[in-house]
């Protein structure tokens, strides 16, 4: 019979994914490397055991005793399947703009998760750090791994993660990719791969509000670098002992959006239902491999953990849109908004020799806030509701006035084919709709209704 004594012993040898779709025009072969077929779904159930299993060969831990560590997660749930199978309690503590989520999962394994916030420095007393380290020096018979400085965090990787990729490329590997957070997954892994090859390419994944991409260029720890920012497990605010630069040849940054929408399509495009960080990992290793790779490259990228850590923020298209995330896909430029119009649609315009009152009834026939002012053929003003009320409430004997006492600049033109994105941009307090005018030189407008309406059917 084959069967694992328990499930830790199922952890390792990931499989190896092409990537197809989403590397388009990209030289060389893309590999993902899918770490979230470990039972934990995640890559830090490697360091999990080999942490605990270390502290047991120094004496650091013994039986009954208790596992504190601070965690966006993920070396929680590695933590807390190695506690179940050698029968130690857990205690983790986790920032507070970490997923629900992550939370229920390690309470569902039978852990205690304290909720720390997130917006207060590395050595506050209220961080997640400072309340592990707290936790352990109280409670007796306690262990506090500290993934970050924990130098089994690293080992663990160069004993696993690094051999498994060389074998599985049979060393073919040109580049390798990967997040870095705690540093281990990283360093340990090109650590051993330039061992095997010393011409290999590290990139690290680094993401703003984190120190290490200008750190790594400079030597300066520059804390202006360090603010808030949302994606999960990669960046930090500190310097990890597990982080050896050395080890690491450049570093990409990549924004919380670009991470998020990069996470959807490879859920999308590639059937692969992984986790924030994953998306960042990809979005920066793709953005390096158009610079850099050739023929015959194999990049390898790590892809952490696994979607359902996520299913309320970045699978979840509310959440998406309130942050500005959301993909464009079907309507993706203005001209796909001006396509889904029907086709007799005529923009509403005022002369500006039209009464202020006069337009006032324009604007609520049409159902509309805002409208052009023309001049013969050409749009010489605006007019919005907003600033017809207001002026009607100063002064209710304007109506009989033109609306040329009154309007404001004309709205700005645009393209086409400008996307959606763009055109939200363009759209402020001072111009609050667009012009487009298309091939038949027909003049359309689009406002912030338009946008907001193509984003929700996208």
């Amino acid at each position: 019979m084959k069967y694992f004594n328990t499930i830790t012993d199922a952890i390792g040898n990931t499989p190896l994914v092409k990537l197809n779709r989403v590397t388009k025009g990209i030289a060389g072969t893309i590999l993902v490397k899918v770490e979230y077929f470990n039972p934990g779904n995640s890559v830090k159930d490697r360091i999990a055991v080999r942490m605990i299993e270390d502290a047991e060969k120094a004496g650091h831990i013994k039986p009954g005793g208790t596992i504190i560590e601070g965690t966006s997660g993920n070396t929680g749930m590695g933590l807390a399947l190695a506690a179940i199978a050698k029968g130690y309690k857990c205690i983790f503590t986790m920032a507070d703009k970490q997923s629900q989520e992550k939370i229920d999962i390690l309470r569902a394994v039978g852990a205690e998760v304290v909720v720390c916030p997130t917006n207060v420095t590395p050595d506050d007393p209220r961080s997640y750090y400072s309340v592990a380290r707290k936790l352990n020096q109280d409670i007796p018979n306690s262990f506090y791994p500290n993934q970050y400085d924990n130098l089994s965090n690293a080992a663990a990787h160069y004993d696993t993660t690094g051999p498994e990729i060389w074998r599985d490329t049979e060393g073919k590997i040109t580049h390798y990719a990967a997040g870095v957070g705690t540093g281990g997954t990283i360093s340990g892994t090109s650590k051993f791969l330039k061992e095997q090859n010393p011409d290999i390419i590290t990139v690290g994944i680094d993401t703003y509000g984190s120190v290490f991409k200008k750190y790594k260029e400079t030597g300066i720890f520059d804390e202006n670098e360090v603010y808030p920012y949302l994606t999960e497990g990669i960046g930090e605010d500190i310097l990890p002992k597990n982080v050896d630069f050395d080890t690491i040849d450049t570093f990409i940054k990549v924004t919380d959006k670009d991470a998020a929408v990069m996470t959807r399509r490879l859920a999308r495009e590639e059937g692969l239902f992984i986790g924030w960080s994953c998306g960042s990992a990809a979005f920066g290793a793709l953005e390096y491999a158009r610079e850099h790779l050739k023929e015959g490259d194999v990049m390898v990228i790590i892809l952490p953990d696994h979607g359902t850590r996520y299913l309320g923020k970045v699978y979840n298209d509310a959440w998406m849109k309130n942050h500005g995330f959301l993909e464009l896909r079907d309507f993706s430029t203005a001209r796909d908004i001006i396509k889904q119009r029907p086709n007799n649609t005529e923009l509403t315009v005022v002369e500006k020799t039209t009464t202020i009152g006069e337009a006032i009834t324009a604007i609520t026939k049409a159902g509309i806030s805002q409208l052009p002012v023309v001049e013969g053929e050409h749009i010489v003003g605006s007019l919005t509701d907003g600033k017809l009320l207001a002026h009607m409430l100063e002064n209710p004997d304007i109506r009989n006035h033109p609306v040329s006492e009154v309007m404001g600049a004309p709205f700005s033109f645009v393209a086409m084919d400008n996307t959606l994105d763009v055109l939200s941009s363009l759209i402020n307090k001072e111009n609050p709709a667009l012009l487009l005018r298309d091939e038949q030189n027909k003049v359309h407008i689009i406002t912030q209704s338009d946008i907001l309406m193509a984003m929700s059917r996208g």
